[in-house]
């Protein structure tokens, strides 16, 4: 669990999430909050799903790429 916390928090696999969520997080935020943010009705409630909606990339990046490094270390130490 410490080897995989730490992947979590190297510049590479943040640097691939932040990119991955920025682009990822727009789209999903046009499509699911669009017309409500060119409406003006974006309240706290609409803030906190636009901020959730961009976290899950960034979380699919981060889980996706540490599960892939640590396979390869499992695949390479055999």
């Amino acid at each position: 669990m410490k080897e995989w916390l730490s992947l979590c928090f190297t510049k590479s696999i943040i640097r691939r999430a932040v990119l991955t969520s920025l682009v990822v997080g727009a789209i999903l935020i046009a499509i699911n909050h669009g017309s409500a943010i060119l409406a003006g009705e974006v309240d706290a409630d609409r803030l906190l799903k636009i901020a959730l909606t961009a976290l899950v990339p960034y979380l699919v990046s981060t889980l996706s790429s540490v599960s892939a490094l640590m396979d390869n270390r499992r695949t390479a130490a055999k």
